[in-house]
């Protein structure tokens, strides 16, 4: 695997530049794990998928990759970016594990120990949205930008947060994705969080758009389908609420579901509009509300950022 990875972004001159060596990306998914080998943000050495399943089984087969990636080609950092709630706290006993997930098996489960230990080389550790953020801002539509904000809508909804260059942290992480918001006017579908009933990722992730289409196949929904409807306006409030809380300079929305539907993001950005009421001013000279310019790319290469910030700063002490 090379540079033809790079769908969209290939031979963009922000992804120039070698890394001080091969670095591992472990992006650490809810249904998947993909996990990189890149020599630089556009040379792609290996790139291989891994079901999630319970720890168990998935990190072992981790493992084996990094092991042979490490006999072949040596790795130099690795990164991991991961599902969350994460414990990201280094002073914490319970650093580097997954907390209170509803996936069976995964709480308490220290994956940057485990995937790190057996190298002793720098390590990088964050949210998968955290890392595709950075990612993101380093090489894709956030160049030039220290505050911002990438969200996925997948399976879930989980939203990286920069502010001021740096992932927020305080108590933990950002989970904007458990924000609650307003429901849509007459919306009584329940919610597909099993910890809110109201929150954005109860009522506007991949897992909700499946209640609210109630067995109906997806790529049958076409844009003007009133399906749309609530989950644009849990969306809209999202944005509404990091406008006022970060103020973002740019909100990138990815993710398997806004991805199959283009036509959310402009309405999503109207409604902001609308919702703001000219409160405050949104940047001028474009949308505001965006694709993610790495597309599919912005996950695995947020897990090798992660694994260069880990190597530079190591460099640096």
């Amino acid at each position: 695997m090379g540079a033809a990875l790079m769908s969209g972004v290939e031979g963009d001159a922000a992804l120039e530049g070698r890394f001080p060596g091969p670095l591992a990306g472990i992006e650490l998914g809810g249904t998947k794990c993909v996990c990189t080998l890149a020599t630089s943000p556009s040379e792609i050495v290996d790139q291989r998928t891994v079901d999630t399943r319970a720890p168990s089984e998935t990190l072992p087969a981790i493992l084996d990759i990094l092991h042979e990636w490490q006999r072949a080609h040596g790795v130099a950092g690795i990164g991991i970016g991961s599902f969350g709630p994460l414990d990201l706290d280094p002073r914490s006993p319970r650093y580097g594990q997954i907390l209170a997930t509803a996936k069976p098996h995964w709480p308490g489960t220290d994956v940057r120990a485990i995937l790190s230990a057996p190298f002793g080389v720098p390590v990088g550790f964050d949210t998968d949205v955290n890392g595709a953020a950075l990612a993101e801002m380093r090489w894709g539509c956030a160049r030039g930008l220290i505050d911002f904000a990438y969200v996925t809508v997948g399976t879930g909804v989980g939203v990286g947060l920069i502010v001021h260059g740096a992932p927020t942290r305080g108590i933990g992480h950002s989970e904007v994705g458990h924000l609650r918001v307003p429901r849509a006017p007459g919306d009584d579908v329940p919610s597909a969080c099993p910890f809110h009933d109201d929150c954005i990722e109860g009522l506007a992730s991949g897992s909700a758009l499946r209640m609210r289409l109630g067995g109906r196949d997806i790529d049958a929904v076409g844009p003007d389908d009133p399906v749309w409807d609530p989950i644009v306006h849990a969306l809209t409030g999202m944005c509404h609420a990091l406008v006022c809380t970060t103020g973002p300079l740019r909100i990138a929305i990815g993710g398997g579901v806004p991805s199959r539907q283009p036509q959310l993001l402009p309405r999503i950005e109207a409604a902001l509009r609308a919702s703001l009421n000219g409160y405050m001013d949104l940047p001028e000279g474009g949308p505001y509300i965006v694709a993610p310019e790495l597309a599919t790319l912005a996950g695995p290469l947020g897990s090798v950022a992660l694994a260069l910030d880990a190597v530079v700063a190591a460099q640096t002490r």
